[in-house]
């Protein structure tokens, strides 16, 4: 794998940058991958001048494909690998079609691999394996295991596999060998296919910014193969779950169901499991948005037999020793703290020790206070503004919703603007002091209700928002470009 240093600190400029899933590009199938489009939309945001792509997770999903709730904190999604670059390499045939399950064709894939391959491509496979075997050998193991169980959770597996008896473990190893490998080559492709496509965004001048959550799911290949490092007992029961407080977006607050971590482990080992998830990070993105950014000062720690987030209570945690040991290791940390909800003042000396940069939501501004910390007059450089985040509706529904009043008070503040929303608040987005603005593809493309990438608390329809390339007014790039130059983020 390349070096993963950025080559530019993309924080220290104005800038200006669009959010936008993955799975949110288009194309023909049932979501968008690392394909045509990917690039086509690079291209795109290279013409508009904007120098940021933010993404969600990338990595590899459960049944409801939450990027929030992963099988591995390394590995990356391989529903997000591109059915053509396959073919391109002849891996695929070109009668297989790409209306079959995904799934299916990465299984034809694998196959087309070994008995196609060049030495140069078989070489490389090789080295990934050996490179990334500190993570990739369980990964692997636990997918080929949860594949043969059904998508069964591992804490539901038989006794022997569940608790890794060595024999039990040597045994899966033979008997599922040519899985394990499918699954590797798997991952092979995918860092492959990004590392090209974060290439050509760098050539186009464009960097990648992710978003790491901060917990690890309890079905997953880390809990499953690292038990000691997570609040959970020998057999693999949690006793403790990660959540957050009643908020803007729950009265009863969230309970996610995470295993919270044992950070005595954690410590004692020097953070290691925390370097290697950061590094593999770090292969994938110039800049990494750290979510729930809080839990590193204090969790919210909720009993595991509590059916809501209201029983939890702060827990102070190790987060100063961690963020020194991993600056430390990385000569600095390329980080964006989500630091939304309750942010206490001890979060925000965290944050500032470390010069890690916060959040800034324009949708939150507007409740007639006009010491709102969200209001652009109160802005600072070291911040990320948005109109609005993954977990927001779009700006154009969210004024839409608004009481009457309300919605004067918005335009008041703005100056009783001409322009249709959303676009007075993109403006005062741009025009904030913060150094990064970014601004969620349905607000560029002007959309309303019904476009919603994600509403928290909930569990179904969810993930699955796409857009076109029809929705896109002919003049949209010239539009953004003059109002980046205007705002001075046009970095040079």
């Amino acid at each position: 794998m390349p070096e993963h240093n950025s080559p530019v600190d993309i924080k220290d400029q104005r800038r200006a940058g669009v959010l936008l899933h993955i799975t949110s590009l288009p194309g023909p199938d049932d979501q968008g991958d690392m394909g045509h489009e990917a690039y086509r939309f690079v291209e795109f945001l290279s013409a508009a001048g904007m120098s940021i792509w933010q993404t969600l997770p990338l990595g590899s999903v459960h049944d409801d494909r939450s990027p929030y709730q992963c099988l591995s904190v390394h590995a990356g999604n391989p529903l997000l690998i591109s059915h053509d670059w396959l073919r391109d390499r002849g891996w695929l045939d070109k009668k297989q079609s790409r209306r079959s399950k995904r799934e299916k064709w990465l299984r034809l894939a694998y196959e087309g691999f070994r008995q196609h391959a060049d030495q140069v491509s078989a070489t490389a496979f090789k080295k990934f394996c050996k490179q990334e075997k500190h993570w990739l050998s369980d990964y692997a193991l636990y997918v080929a295991l949860r594949e043969q169980h059904k998508h069964r959770p591992w804490i539901d597996w038989p006794e022997a596999i569940r608790d890794r008896k060595p024999k039990a473990l040597a045994s899966s190893r033979r008997q599922l060998t040519d899985e394990i490998e499918r699954i590797c080559f798997e991952q092979f492709v995918f860092f492959t296919q990004w590392h090209e496509l974060r290439e050509y965004a760098h050539r186009h001048k464009v960097y990648l910014f992710g978003d790491m959550p901060i917990f690890v799911a309890h079905d997953s290949a880390e809990v499953w193969a690292h038990r000691e490092l997570f609040s959970v007992t020998a057999h693999g029961q949690a006793s403790k779950v990660a959540g957050v407080p009643p908020d803007y977006f729950s009265e009863t607050g969230q309970r996610w169901g995470n295993p919270l971590y044992n950070w005595e482990a954690m410590q004692n080992d020097d953070f290691r499991w925390w370097k290697q998830r950061l590094h593999s990070q770090l292969e994938l993105f110039d800049l990494i948005r750290i979510d729930h950014f809080r839990g590193l000062e204090a969790c919210w720690e909720i009993p595991a037999e509590a059916e809501t987030a209201i029983d939890g209570h702060w827990v102070k945690v190790p987060g100063d020793a961690l963020l020194q040991t991993l600056t430390d290791d990385l000569h600095g940390l390329p980080l964006v703290a989500e630091d939304l909800g309750t942010i206490t003042t001890e979060v925000d000396d965290l944050r500032h020790k470390y010069n890690i940069p916060g959040m800034k939501i324009m949708q939150f501004a507007y409740d007639g206070d006009p010491a709102n910390p969200y209001l652009p007059h109160r802005h600072l450089t070291d911040y990320v503004v948005y109109t609005g985040t993954h977990d927001n509706d779009s700006t154009l529904a969210w004024f839409e919703s608004l009481d009457e009043s309300v919605k004067q008070h918005v335009l008041d503040y703005l100056g009783h603007p001409t322009e249709v929303f959303p676009w007075p608040l993109i403006r005062s987005t741009l025009a904030s002091v913060a150094n990064i603005a970014i601004i969620p593809m349905q607000d560029i493309l002007g959309l309303g209700a019904g476009n919603r990438m994600n509403i928290p608390g909930t569990t179904e329809g969810n993930w699955s928002w796409r857009f076109s390339w029809d929705q896109l007014p002919k003049d949209l790039g010239t539009r953004l470009h003059h109002l980046l130059k205007l705002y001075n983020r046009l970095p040079d």
